[in-house]
């Protein structure tokens, strides 16, 4: 699985030369178009779209339309469109997610993570409900579990979100803001040292010290044992 593809759909300049450094720095890569013409010509190898409703050439809105009907690519809007109509406009016309500017740019990737998520990888095919590592640790993500050597392991709701949402990275590494985003769904000062706790919980409670590993100055990953 390579990195993450994002096709961003933004005429203002500023905006894209903030915002792709920092998609970036999450590990995905990048086409950007300044209008929203021929957007759905440019969708070949991408795996979600960013798209701004407010174009210098088209409604967003067309836009998100002429896609969805072309492609089943996971589609995100990103406006200063913040009415609840515009909202509601904007799911309809087949958006799986609707971001309001000024926004968190954590928040958004966990976003483009969770619409993967949902979307399921390329081709449509489910995603794996239950990972098993080379120590003996299974993780059934639809039922809930963990057990370790055929014991279950008792979790709270954010360990095994914590553990879940590494485990569906196969071994690449989440970064603590994209962790903070999907478990917690907010941040805040201490985000960092709740999420070390938990991990360091995990850790005693499975009794497998390297499973989850540190990847200095960045987050977490699941590693194989």
């Amino acid at each position: 699985m390579g990195p993450v593809h994002i096709l961003l759909v933004e005429d203002d300049d500023r905006v894209a030369a903030a915002l792709r450094p920092a998609l970036h720095r999450h590990g995905m890569t990048t086409t950007r178009l300044d209008r929203g013409r021929g957007a759905v010509d440019h969708l070949g190898g991408v795996d979600v779209v960013l798209l701004d409703l407010g174009l210098p050439d088209a409604d967003g809105v067309d836009v998100c339309r002429e896609i969805r009907a072309a492609s089943d690519v996971p589609v995100i809007v990103v406006t200063a469109r913040g009415d609840v109509d515009d909202r509601i406009l904007g799911l309809h016309s087949g958006a799986d997610d609707y971001v309001v500017k000024p926004y968190d740019v954590g928040e958004l990737v966990a976003r483009i993570h969770a619409v993967q998520r949902r979307r399921g990888p390329e081709g449509g095919e489910p995603v794996d409900r239950v990972v098993t590592t080379d120590d003996g640790v299974t993780i059934d993500l639809g039922r809930h579990a963990v057990t370790v050597d055929g014991a279950e392991v008792t979790l709270t709701r954010k360990e095994f979100q914590v553990l879940a949402l590494l485990a569906g990275a196969k071994g690449t590494v989440c970064t603590r803001s994209r962790i903070v985003a999907e478990v917690w769904g907010r941040s805040w000062p201490g985000a960092n040292r709740t999420l070390d706790v938990h991990v360091a919980t995990l850790r005693t409670k499975l009794g497998r010290p390297e499973l989850v590993q540190t990847v200095r100055g960045v987050g977490y990953r699941l590693g194989t044992g």
